[in-house]
């Protein structure tokens, strides 16, 4: 064999090992398992969390994802900042005043986070049975009232819709449940009025309304502009007619959008790819839970603190940055 053709050879030998030794070690890539930081059981952010760990579990190369039940959105930013969670769900209020050092958290500056996309919006909620004498904001005052499981996100709005409205806790009897705790509260006549801030649809109050008649306390215009004067990231919606069983009338409330935000240390082709992995399976997330229909891509950059590199380079390729 020519001195030439042998060196060729080798070549050829030393690239194959090469290619070799490189799909050997992608095929024993370390799995990467990602924790999301999601809600109590009865919430919209367990059932969607759900289908986010299955998407990024199926679509994004050696990863592994599984949903956590959490205290919600407040509970969700501090387990971020410790990183003992890998993405977390929080509502807009959250978000901002966790990033900004503002509100619940002056002193408390949690800027090491990053938005990934918008979610769905949460409308704010306050439920009461039809049986009882409660019809407006007013009547709740002196009532055995939940503000929602400890340090959640729930517990918070609560907390800033009534001070907004010239309130706080002392006007009323609170208790701290969780949504599913204020469902059996409410059957058994233990406290007047539930507060949750979840999407449309949420199955814990679509499990009490199957049993018991509701009623949905609504907010009246005056009410509505006390508490956007106050809170930017707070907005008026409507609950429509229909969504929950005796519900029959659209109800005016207030809305603050949902975010998925993870640590900004977090690897930039790995968000790129669990966005990647969001948006093109979104009916897959669809048919998991109906409030992801507000998973948009056009919405998805909307968010109010930064946007991580991944996510950002995510949207720029699909022309909606």
């Amino acid at each position: 064999m020519k001195k030439r053709e042998k060196k060729l050879c080798m070549v050829l030998l030393i690239a194959a090992f090469a290619m070799s030794l490189m799909f050997s070690t992608a095929s024993f890539a370390k799995e990467i398992d990602i924790t999301i930081g999601s809600c109590g059981t009865g919430g919209g952010y367990f059932v969607y969390g759900g289908g986010l760990a299955d998407l990024i579990t199926n679509y994004v190369p050696n990863a592994r994802a599984t949903a956590q039940v959490t205290g919600c959105s407040v509970a969700n930013i501090r387990l971020l900042a410790q990183k003992e969670i890998d993405i977390a769900f929080l509502m807009g209020d959250v978000a901002w005043e966790s990033f900004s050092g503002t509100g619940r958290f002056k002193g408390e500056k949690i800027d090491g986070t990053r938005a990934i996309f918008a979610m769905y919006p949460d409308f704010w909620t306050w439920v009461t049975l039809k049986d009882k004498p409660i019809q407006s904001f007013s009547d709740m005052l002196g009532k055995k009232v939940s503000s929602g499981s400890p340090g959640s996100g729930v517990e918070y709005m609560f907390n800033n819709l009534t001070k907004a409205l010239g309130h706080d806790s002392k006007d009323f009897k609170i208790t701290r449940l969780s949504f599913a705790e204020q469902v059996n509260s409410l059957k058994d006549g233990v406290i007047d009025v539930g507060s949750w801030s979840t999407a449309l649809g949420t199955s814990s109050i679509i499990d009490l309304a199957t049993t018991h008649p509701i009623r949905i306390i609504e907010l009246t215009k005056a009410e509505i502009k006390k508490v956007t004067s106050m809170y930017p990231f707070y907005f008026e919606g409507e609950v429509p007619a229909g969504v929950y069983k005796g519900v029959e009338e659209p109800i005016r409330t207030l809305y603050t959008p949902n975010i998925a935000v993870v640590n900004k240390d977090l690897p930039e082709d790995l968000v790129y790819e669990i966005v990647k992995a969001v948006f093109e399976n979104i009916e897959y997330l669809r048919k998991v839970h109906p409030c992801a229909a507000a998973t948009t891509l056009e919405n998805a950059p909307n968010v109010p603190i930064p946007l991580h590199p991944g996510a950002e380079r995510y949207f720029k390729e699909r022309g909606v940055l």
